[in-house]
């Protein structure tokens, strides 16, 4: 968003961030030259999510009945949607799980969402295509819930923004990055984030239900693999002490 309001010229999005002396992005693609919105002279730096990698650390495999689940605000859009060259850009994810709906049903597999989803149609058309729904308040009562739900689950299936996914920025959820780091195989959309980081097992990108079910049928037919590298990539590129270090150090503090 900012990066478009930059290359828009928006005057106060400007002055602000040239009060910074650095300015760093999740999207890891936004400083690259392939990036498509201009960048007016600033300099981003990529940086990643920071983990704690040993807070979600489990040795416990999941339940046998356990399913893939995730956590999302249903609808934000209108908070930073934005418009560039003719198009508009959503900050909600509600859109991109819609596209992705007959997810379960093409896998083979019950998808959980903890969500706030209001509509009871839109509720019912989710179950209809085998989805299982459960609200959020009482995850966010505090962190270890939100940690035992992570823990509990298979792993995680889930969809990114509409403006990460369209504009190929690179971003990944921190969110992931912590089912990542409980052994948790991943399951999310493609955001351009495999030019960064390909990962051997645990870590699956896709773009179409077809991509969705061989993720699902590669994770389950060899879960315990799958499940040590999704700690070990969790490790490797999201662990608190190296993000962080390289962060300040590229700061200059």
């Amino acid at each position: 968003v900012e990066q478009i309001k930059v290359a828009r010229r928006h005057d106060d999005t400007i002055d602000y961030l040239r009060r910074h002396h650095a300015l760093f992005t999740f999207g890891e693609n936004v400083p690259s030259k392939d990036f498509p919105v201009p960048k007016r002279g600033f300099t981003w730096l990529a940086t990643r999510q920071p983990i704690v990698t040993d807070f979600w650390k489990t040795s416990r495999r999941p339940a046998p009945a356990a399913v893939f689940t995730s956590v999302a605000n249903w609808n934000t859009s209108g908070r930073k949607d934005i418009a560039w060259r003719g198009e508009k850009y959503l900050w909600s994810k509600s859109r991109e799980f819609l596209r992705f709906i007959a997810a379960p049903r093409r896998a083979r597999e019950s998808f959980e969402l903890s969500t706030d989803i209001s509509a009871a149609a839109t509720r019912a058309r989710f179950e209809r295509h085998g989805w299982r729904l459960q609200p959020t308040r009482r995850l966010s009562a505090h962190h270890h819930l939100y940690r035992n739900y992570i823990r509990r689950s298979k792993g995680e299936f889930t969809v990114a923004k509409d403006q990460y996914v369209r504009l190929h920025t690179g971003w990944f959820s921190d969110r992931s990055a912590c089912y990542l780091a409980a052994g948790r195989p991943v399951i999310t959309q493609e955001t351009g984030f495999t030019k960064n980081y390909a990962a051997a097992g645990g870590l699956f990108g896709f773009h179409s239900l077809g991509e969705i079910a061989e993720a699902v049928r590669m994770i389950n037919a060899d879960y315990a693999r799958h499940s040590r590298a999704a700690h070990a990539l969790a490790r490797e590129i999201f662990e608190a002490e190296t993000v962080l270090k390289s962060l300040l150090e590229r700061a200059g503090i």
